[in-house]
């Protein structure tokens, strides 16, 4: 499993958007977590954007496990994968407490030196594979609607890009028969 986070640019403000200067405008952060293949598999809710990724990331983690296995889906044992922006104690520990096993590189922090302590596990060759929802999102940002928010409200946002990932994953699935 993957997670990664998706900024938004908030043409018309309304809800849950707030200024980032660092795309110097109204922006809004989009949590998914996609399986293996690239299928988007849970949402983690839309937050402002001036937030970073790991903002109050363990609720929203603990909601998206439980309703995972709610599902049937079992998750025990998977490798977790996420950039080092979700290098923080708390994802790393909802994800033991889940049985799921973090693979999350370091991040320096613009530290000279090594963290100390044990080292974290962290395996190069499985974290390539996270490409895999970078490209389920980059082709989702094909819509303009999604690249773009117009719309006010958070549900009317959020339901486009629920449409958006069972289209994602509605072309994966093609894609592999014909292959």
């Amino acid at each position: 499993m993957s997670v990664d986070g998706s900024h938004t640019i908030a043409k018309k403000g309304g809800l849950g958007v707030s200024y980032q200067g660092r795309k110097k405008a109204k922006t809004s952060n989009l949590l998914s977590i996609c399986e293996g293949q690239g299928y988007v598999i849970a949402c983690l809710g839309l937050r402002p954007g001036h937030h970073h990724d790991a903002f109050e990331i363990t609720p929203a983690l603990q909601s998206a496990f439980k309703s995972l296995k709610c599902l049937g889906l079992n998750i025990a044992g998977a490798l977790f994968h996420a950039d080092p922006a979700f290098d923080t104690k708390a994802t790393r520990k909802t994800c033991f407490n889940h049985h799921l096993r973090p693979n999350i590189k370091e991040n320096p922090r613009g530290r000279k030196t090594a963290k100390r302590g044990r080292p974290r596990g962290f395996d190069e060759q499985a974290y390539k594979r996270r490409f895999v929802a970078e490209r389920s999102f980059a082709w989702g940002d094909k819509f303009k609607s999604l690249l773009i928010r117009f719309e006010r409200e958070d549900t009317y946002f959020l339901g486009a890009h629920h449409i958006a990932f069972a289209l994602i994953n509605l072309r994966h699935r093609l894609s592999n028969c014909f292959n």
